[in-house]
């Protein structure tokens, strides 16, 4: 396969020249560094993606190192398939073979199909997707959260521990139940040879690690290693690019430590923080000049990050120059923070903004609610990103699980999960049933059907039997055609779902969206087999989907790697954002305040509330000390009592009998009595005849 773009002979030598002169000085050293270890620290909005595409093809077409030498690895699909384009955009001359630019998961997908046997296992193995990974889980164990188990087996195969050597930290019996449990699922994906997400990182370093001359062959066949996103890698991630560096220094690294926020997830910060010292003579570069935000919007993000210990350093430079102020709203509570924010957009729509340029972010999911009941009463279009993906749809799932049993027909849990659907009249006495006869004849439930007709016919009856034995011969057609295009036509003939009158248009809408995918991809690359179109939608990420023309509402860590004209952040109320307090995560949760305002291209509101309905109840909040920290709000001080801080930011009205007021669904009273005073003063209104009791932040004061 040679390596150039349709359009190549039209490309000027000097494209490449072109792209390097444009850069900026540190841009430029970064690009021209070529041996040794480099740690590029990489703003938000400084042009990283342009610095690694183009330090990519200089080392191909300048340097004259072969494409298949180089390594590049990032974090989401979308990205790598970014940084590959505009990288091979930039090559004149054309190569036998392309460079690899990937995700970790997919590079360790691709390693396991060639080196897997080493463990004893199977290439043909299929990746479970989260969905199945917690049904599975769930099938185990009842006793405990399905997420609680998921969480404990990922950080253990990050920890690179198996069941046997987790078992030593498993000391008490909620532990120990959990590290059974894990035990029991490891067993299951072994004996039906599937492989989950973290599997592709865990089994890549169990082989790397105690075969060196695997680890020797990767290290010399990837002389030039880059790394996007560095400051997101976990200990298992870090510990594969030591072993591939095993016979050499060329590792590039590119991050922010400013920007680490999945700590939660496994990621630790300390990767990128220790990496001057991991090498001898490590080149750092700072990219500290931003393309993307204002110069308001900057201070503001520098101000807010100079307040964490646990930073390399940086501060970011607008190019773009001054722009508008950021806005700081404080509303009554999350109703009105809602029609603050539809009101708001609906003035910039008359305006003629595009809702793909406005999104809407929040550190806490709970906080989307009222924003979407807003955003549905004032006709306000908008996508949750980061909601039920296409992928995870009933119909969907049980289509995937047709194709899974297609690879591995000794797949029970898929097969299980598609015994009635369509509907086969197969009660759950029945599928018991079968479960026990396989489990007696210790086969699958579909080789048990095949290979054992009349004991399946004796245990199941007739008809089931039948019904199942069709299911059984279709799978079988399936699985001898070589060709994708057999497999969708032959599919889409004999499995044919009958939904509700309620979901009928959207389910079916839904299958056929799936099967003309499946035909696009059939045809993009008509040498893949159907496990290599399951392991790419197991590999999908949420952020690869494309949001179309509507506002995007979203969690700050969905937002990560986006940017939007107009950026909204709500829920900038302590306990809210910050969330945690100690001290490593408060300097987490600062990232995360960085991250946000960062988004931002040109205009920037940052929302808190008085109050908000939260967990069944009405909480009384106080702003969020990172408005103080970003420099918007005066100076924080943190040696004083919470309440302490926030008094005098805003002057507190005084209710007095007498006085007019207003309620948004009362409308205007006059105040006859006042009980207490400050959040908790309750006052007595009549509302034309209707007396009620109503808290006073609930009202405003009518100006006369």
């Amino acid at each position: 396969m040679s390596v150039s773009l349709p359009s190549a002979q039209t490309l000027a030598p000097e494209m490449l020249e072109q792209a390097i002169i444009s850069l900026n000085e540190a841009q430029k050293q970064a690009v021209k560094h070529i041996d040794g270890a480099m740690l590029i620290l990489a703003g938000a909005g400084s042009g990283k993606t342009k610095t690694i595409t183009t330090r990519l093809a200089y080392l191909i077409d300048e340097v004259g190192i072969p494409p298949s030498a180089t390594l590049t690895l990032t974090f989401t699909n979308k990205a790598a398939q970014e940084m590959r384009a505009r990288a091979l955009a930039l090559l004149h001359n054309t190569y036998e073979s392309p460079p690899l630019l990937c995700t970790f998961h997919r590079f360790g997908l691709i390693f396991l199909r060639l080196h897997i046997a080493k463990l004893g296992r199977k290439a043909n193995f299929v990746v479970l997707d989260a969905d199945d990974k917690r049904a599975l889980l769930k099938s185990l164990c009842k006793i405990r959260p399905i997420s609680q188990l998921d969480y404990y087996i990922s950080n253990m195969k990050n920890a690179f521990l198996s069941p046997k050597e987790a078992q030593a930290y498993a000391h008490s019996e909620e532990y120990k139940l959990m590290n059974r449990i894990y035990g029991e699922y490891e067993d299951y994906l072994l004996n039906k040879n599937l492989l989950d997400f973290d599997d592709l990182l865990y089994l890549t370093y169990a082989i790397l690690l105690q075969d060196e001359d695997i680890a020797m062959q990767m290290s010399e066949q990837y002389q030039y290693i880059m790394v996007d996103e560095y400051q997101d890698t976990n200990e298992i991630q870090y510990k594969i690019l030591k072993r591939l560096c095993f016979s050499h220094k060329n590792l590039c690294v590119v991050g922010d430590d400013d920007q680490s926020i999945y700590g939660w997830r496994g990621a630790d910060v300390n990767n990128i923080l220790r990496f001057p010292n991991e090498f001898d003579e490590v080149k750092v570069v700072k990219l500290e000049e931003n393309y993307r935000s204002s110069e308001q919007i900057l201070n503001a993000a520098n101000a807010l990050i100079s307040h964490n210990s646990k930073r390399l350093g940086k501060n970011l430079k607008s190019m773009k120059g001054a722009g508008a102020d950021v806005r700081v709203i404080e509303n009554e509570n999350e109703s009105t923070e809602a029609a603050f924010l539809a009101k708001d957009i609906a003035t910039l729509f008359s305006e003629g903004v595009s809702p793909s340029e406005i999104a809407v972010l929040f550190r806490v999911n709970a906080l989307s609610r009222s924003v979407e009941e807003g955003f549905n009463r004032a006709k306000i279009p908008y996508k949750l990103v980061g909601a039920v993906r296409f992928y995870e749809r009933a119909e969907i799932k049980d289509l995937l699980c047709y194709l899974r049993l297609i690879v591995n027909p000794n797949d029970d849990y898929s097969f299980l999960r598609i015994i009635n659907r369509p509907r086969r009249g197969i009660g759950k006495v029945t599928q018991l049933k079968l479960e026990q006869l396989a489990q007696d004849l210790d086969i699958s439930c579909l080789s048990s059907i095949i290979q054992y007709p009349q004991q399946s016919q004796e245990a199941l009856g007739e008809k089931a039997y039948n019904a199942l034995l069709e299911l059984a011969q279709n799978i079988e057609r399936w699985r001898g055609y070589t060709d994708l295009a057999d497999v969708i036509e032959d599919m889409q003939e004999h499995i044919v779902f009958t939904f509700s009158r309620l979901d009928e248009v959207d389910r079916k809408g839904n299958i056929e969206e799936f099967y003309g995918m499946f035909r696009d991809y059939a045809i993009v690359n008509p040498s893949n087999q159907v496990e290599d179109f399951l392991n790419d939608i197991a590999l999908a990420s949420p952020t690869d989907e494309p949001i179309g023309e509507c506002v995007s509402c979203m969690s700050i860590h969905m937002a990560k790697g986006l940017e939007f004209k107009y950026v909204y952040v709500i829920g900038f109320e302590e306990g809210f954002f910050p969330l945690w307090n100690d001290e490593d995560e408060i300097q987490e949760e600062r990232r995360l305040g960085y991250v946000a305002i960062t988004r931002a291209k040109d205009f920037l509101t940052l929302c808190s509330a008085k109050s908000r309905l939260h967990r069944g109840k009405r909480e009384w909040l106080e702003q969020s000390r990172f408005l103080r920290e970003s420099g918007l709000l005066g100076v924080y001080d943190s040696t004083l009592p919470l309440r302490e801080k926030f008094q005098g930011v805003q002057e507190e009205v005084i209710f007095s009998k007498g006085m007019k007021v207003q309620h948004k669904l009362f409308g205007i009273g006059v105040i006859e009595s006042v009980k207490g005073k400050g959040s908790q003063c309750q006052l007595t209104i009549n509302f034309a005849g209707l007396r009620r009791a109503i808290l006073a932040p609930f009202v405003q004061k009518v100006l006369e």
